[in-house]
């Protein structure tokens, strides 16, 4: 148990580090997690002996599943929507023209049988869409025409229909008698249908709800995740279909505390990925890739200047996509994670091929990401599709723009001095906006002509503090013996720099003024700005140490 943790934890931490460092290399940091788990492998310096593709199938499985959903999470559908169409196209249709030409160039170039060849051609028919994000945000590659947002679309959505032709003739192989049509209706309607039902609902509850627990809505979206993945799965839909739709539900509608849900999917999706793409490394065997490479080589040329680039431009072209769209499109067409585990899945249906189509299909995906994936920035470059005044994290749901907005709400009580007074006669700031009122059971979004009335509750809007590197807080609870506890904050000295910012006082939260009287039981927030950081430290006189 310890040496798997420290295992582990070991790992994590150097593929963190590792990603730092990586960010500044023209290579994708996804390749820094492979090497690294080839390093533990049973030919690398660690040598640990592991060749269990059942467990790697699991865990690879409930790692991309996240992947998929934050995938889908993260798409913004008002950005991509001049994509949209084009995208679909490329994520059905383009997966299986990709497929066809991968599996007829497979039986005539490698003398391989038919079902074999198309198997081959179905699991990398899908670009990989961990791979074509790293790429995207790393390198901060905007492109011209609304391509990044194609490019989001398709890459995060392809990989069901890849995955439904590899069950398909993985069926196939195994002598199973199927209907084709049956199969194909089952993963698609079962899919899609569950990834909606269970996205519509979880936003329901969401809004709904309160949970009454701090994290409680975060940890419920990660449960709605692992639901729409396993429950189609059980009924023979396509469970990567589902969590990818549920995912692009959830993240396109108004939910609250979505920035909280950004950053746990941040660190989730990450881990994800690094465990994925290191358990890979450590999976293969680096002694026998030298058999499968050639056949890889071959493979992976095609598909990358002939299949890929001739169902993008069948596809496109009449959708009004100029050459050097499709150009850049062809060469995105990364492969990557969702292929080896798609690879691992059909070498569990123990069914007889001429190659190791593990080992083949990691080759491929080596090629791809070191090729393509390094030369992407270029290529676009070359092909003038770089678009330098936009920033393509914007295409994305999880980008938080730096000028982030805050809402902050002020309570209108008795005899206060802004009762009474239109909005446009209150000493606000300039940068203060008042974005609603509430006012008994009644919402109002004000002008400068309401005027603020007694009771009256008022959102306020300004702009939110993010660079915290100069400010510290510290937390101050009195009891009946402070020598604080019965004065007003007039009356208290702090020290230079230093400001109560708030009070917890029988559960409720004040908002101190000078006027302020604090008592026994209050905690007491304090915020101190400058050069210094670090909590204050007070003595049991309130005579601030260091």
């Amino acid at each position: 148990m310890n040496e798997y943790l420290i295992l582990i934890g070991t790992v994590i931490a150097i593929c963190v580090l590792l990603n730092r460092f990586a960010q500044r290399l023209p290579i994708p940091s996804l390749l820094i997690f492979i090497a690294l788990g080839m390093c533990f492998g049973v030919n690398g310096i660690v040598g640990i002996p592991f060749d269990d593709y059942q467990i790697s199938e699991q865990i690879c499985s409930v790692c991309l599943l996240f992947v998929m959903f934050y995938g889908g999470f993260g798409t913004n559908l008002k950005a991509a929507r001049p994509a949209a169409a084009k995208a679909v196209v490329l994520s059905t249709a383009g997966v299986v023209a990709t497929a066809g030409l991968v599996g007829i160039f497979a039986h005539f170039a490698l003398k391989l049988e038919w079902l074999e060849s198309f198997l081959i051609g179905s699991v990398i028919a899908s670009t990989d869409a961990a791979s074509v994000f790293s790429v995207l945000k790393t390198q901060k590659l905007d492109l011209k025409d609304h391509t990044a947002s194609l490019l989001e679309i398709e890459s995060g959505s392809n990989d069901p229909f890849s995955y439904m032709l590899t069950v398909l003739f993985v069926s196939l192989l195994q002598g199973e008698s199927i209907s084709v049509p049956a199969l194909l209706a089952n993963q698609i309607l079962v899919g899609a249908a569950a990834g909606l039902l269970i996205g519509y609902a979880a936003v329901f509850f969401l809004k709904k709800c309160d949970f009454y627990m701090e994290q409680g809505k975060t940890i419920f979206v990660f449960a709605a995740a692992a639901l729409a993945y396993a429950l189609p799965s059980v009924f023979g839909g396509n469970g990567y279909l589902s969590v990818y739709i549920c995912g692009i539900y959830m993240g396109n509608a108004a939910l609250p505390d979505k920035k909280d849900l950004v950053h746990f999917f941040d660190a989730v999706t990450g881990i994800a990925q690094m465990m994925i793409f290191f358990l890979l490394g450590l999976l293969v065997t680096p002694s026998e890739l030298p058999e499968t490479f050639l056949p890889a080589l071959l493979i992976m040329l095609f598909l990358t200047f002939i299949a890929r680039p001739l169902a993008a431009g069948i596809l496109l072209a009449p959708m009004g996509s100029g050459l050097r769209q499709i150009g850049v499109v062809s060469w995105a067409g990364l492969r990557g994670v969702a292929s080896i585990v798609f690879a691992i899945y059909a070498v569990l249906g123990e069914i007889e091929l001429h190659y190791n189509l593990f080992n083949l299909v990691f080759c491929i995906v080596i090629l791809s990401l070191g090729i393509q994936g390094t030369l992407l920035p270029r290529v676009s470059s070359v092909l003038d599709m770089i678009d330098r005044n936009q920033d393509v994290r914007r295409t994305f749901n999880d980008y938080q723009e730096d000028n982030d907005v805050s809402f902050v709400k002020l309570h209108v009580s008795a005899g206060h001095r802004m009762a009474g007074k239109a909005l446009k006669e209150l000493p606000l700031a300039p940068d203060f906006l008042a974005a609603l009122l509430l006012r008994g059971k009644e919402t109002l979004v004000p002008n400068g002509e309401t005027v603020v009335e007694e009771g009256d509750l008022l959102i306020l809007a300004a702009e939110q503090f993010e660079d915290r590197e100069n400010l510290s807080m510290s937390e101050i609870c009195l009891d009946k013996n402070s020598k604080w506890a019965g004065k007003s904050l007039s009356e208290i000295r702090l020290p230079k720099g230093s400001l109560i910012v708030l009070i917890q006082r029988e559960g409720k939260t004040l908002i101190p003024g000078g006027s302020t009287v604090l008592q026994a039981g209050d905690c007491l927030a304090v915020a101190r700005l400058g050069a210094e950081t670090g909590e204050l430290h007070f003595d049991k006189n309130l005579t601030l140490s260091h």
